[in-house]
């Protein structure tokens, strides 16, 4: 399976700083200018199926692509939502006096790792030889690039222990894509957060 990995454009909530998880969130101009820039480099690319999360922000960003593809079929799943943060959605972190607290109430990397790569398999089972889209969110997007590069939930949970890593695995810039080549043996990659297009 050929899989690009991608982020939805840039939104209201993250030019303010606002924790989003699992809010809607909007698309500022600059995440529209990015949504389309994205659908323009993937539309002579082949995509067989495309999987967005269905929250507004990426639903947004996926329609631009689907403009290319109108024969591709597109799934909006709960699967690939970026963590849920509890407490801190719709609030500025850096404000809050003691994050500590609140730690509870946010997705765990656990189920948020376990929620990745079921989807994952259960994506691969349906197309293993197709081309597939999938237009997700910054931290949902480290653990799956993670699952596809072998790494186990402890070494994710260990990510800021080692800049080169982090530096790989996170800082994912909007609408920037991945490319991989999955198989049942072995994965490869292909890119990693390119955003050539937005130059």
């Amino acid at each position: 399976m050929k899989l690009i990995l991608t982020r939805h454009g840039k939104t209201i909530e993250n030019e303010n700083n606002i924790t989003q998880g699992h809010l809607p969130g909007t698309l500022s101009e600059r995440g529209e200018e990015q949504a389309k820039k994205l659908a323009e480099r993937l539309k002579d690319v082949r995509l067989d199926a495309i999987y967005s999360s269905d929250l507004a922000r990426t639903v947004n960003t996926a329609k631009e692509v689907i403009k290319f593809h109108p024969n591709t079929s597109i799934y909006y799943v709960e699967e690939l939502r970026e963590r849920h943060w509890g407490y801190f959605e719709g609030k500025i972190m850096r404000l809050i006096s003691d994050p500590n607290q609140y730690k509870h109430t946010v997705e765990s990397d656990e189920i948020i790792y376990n929620r990745a790569k079921n989807f994952l398999t259960k994506i691969y089972k349906l197309h293993p030889n197709d081309s597939v889209l999938f237009v997700a969110h910054g931290n949902i997007n480290i653990f799956l690039t993670g699952i596809i590069q072998g790494y186990k939930l402890v070494d994710l949970e260990h990510l800021g222990e080692n800049p080169n890593e982090i530096e790989i695995l996170s800082n994912q810039k909007n609408t920037a894509i991945s490319e991989f080549e999955i198989t049942e043996s072995k994965n490869k990659t292909i890119l990693l957060n390119c955003y050539k297009h937005l130059k």
